[in-house]
């Protein structure tokens, strides 16, 4: 990514409409006019490259994996990578690298999960297991993990490091909640501990790898390292409030997945806690809900219960935490952007 310049006219145009649906997919709030458009000008570099790299000579494969990346997102990750980069002298090539490969990561375990959750839907779009077939969908999340392994490899051995140490960690919090607690274990903790590991750990990386690539002093990359595992976390559960809160047309995927799959989620396991939780919403979260009617009225429950409300007090716990780790970085607009994302989080929910 070339290095922002001085002067507001030699920057490069910032595309409107992109700025404003990540404005309002991650609550950003980007003051600073040379920021913002350094940052959409990585983003469109990230963009390219993504589209770039996953192309594939065998037409069905270059079909299954463009899916998702033409889907769009949040590309918070990248996004996060980018903003983190700010806080090093150095922003070249490797800062896109970086924030590309994490973003194939991030993509590939929604193949993945897509495929588990017998999901239909992913980003207002058909899922490719539900277009193609499993097989289909957890081939092209291979595909995808390969091809992020290859461009972290242009990075460095200590990149190479990281992103396999981040691999172990989605694959073994998939297997926390795959398994479940287990006897005498808290289940709010098991939890707590599997989002951290299926989410956190890719963010927490992400804000390694752009302050690493800008070559950032070692306490503000690990600075960043801290805040992308707590705000990591703070997203899955602001998810988990709206996924019971906000009907299925805002989410643009099929609400209640978590209950159809007898997941439980942090307001589940508030509620389940709870001694006054109605005893007919213990009973539909026993197992997995098929019938769409009892999803309805398993919705209808949780929202009156205390396990939204405490969901929420949780989660404001984690966005405080998470602003308290920007306190070592130095001020600036990038501080400023990561902290609107900390508050927005909040404000999300209610």
């Amino acid at each position: 990514m070339p290095s922002p310049a001085p002067g507001a006219g030699s920057l490069p145009a910032a595309p409107g409409g992109a700025l404003e649906d990540l404005r309002a997919s991650v609550g950003l709030q980007i003051a600073d006019e040379t920021l913002l458009r350094a940052i959409a000008a990585g983003l469109a570099d990230v963009e390219k490259l993504l589209r770039e790299v996953v192309r594939s000579d065998v037409q069905a494969v270059n079909d299954a994996a463009l899916h998702l990346v033409e889907a769009g997102g949040k590309r918070f990750r990248p996004l996060f990578t980018l903003l983190s980069a700010q806080f090093g002298p150095k922003q070249d090539d490797h800062v896109v690298i970086a924030a590309a490969a994490v973003e194939l990561v991030h993509l590939a375990t929604l193949y993945h999960d897509d495929v588990m959750d017998e999901a239909d839907m992913r980003r207002g779009a058909e899922s490719v297991n539900a277009r193609w077939d499993n097989t289909i969908a957890i081939l092209t999340g291979d595909f995808l993990f390969a091809h992020a392994s290859r461009l972290v490899a242009d990075l460095g051995t200590d990149a190479a490091r990281i992103i396999a140490e981040t691999f172990g960690e989605l694959v073994t919090g998939q297997m926390r909640e795959t398994v479940g607690p287990g006897p005498g274990d808290d289940a709010v903790a098991h939890y707590l501990t599997v989002i951290a590991q299926k989410t956190g750990s890719l963010i927490a990386t992400s804000g390694r790898f752009g302050g690493m690539m800008s070559g950032a002093a070692e306490e503000h990359i690990e600075a960043l390292r801290r805040f992308g595992d707590i705000i990591g976390t703070a997203f899955q559960i602001s998810d988990d409030i709206i996924d019971i809160a906000s009907p299925s047309d805002e989410l643009g995927k099929a609400q209640g997945t978590d209950l159809r799959e007898g997941v439980r989620t942090l307001p589940m396991l508030y509620a389940l806690a709870d001694p006054d939780t109605d005893p007919r919403l213990i009973e539909l979260l026993s197992g997995p809900i098929a019938d769409d009617v009892l999803v309805q009225e398993a919705l209808e429950l949780l929202r009156a219960s205390s396990g939204l409300e405490r969901a929420r007090v949780t989660l404001s716990d984690y966005a405080q935490r998470a602003r308290a780790e920007l306190a070592a970085l130095p001020a600036s607009p990038a501080r400023d952007a990561c902290e609107s994302v900390a508050d927005y989080l909040v404000a999300r929910t209610h």
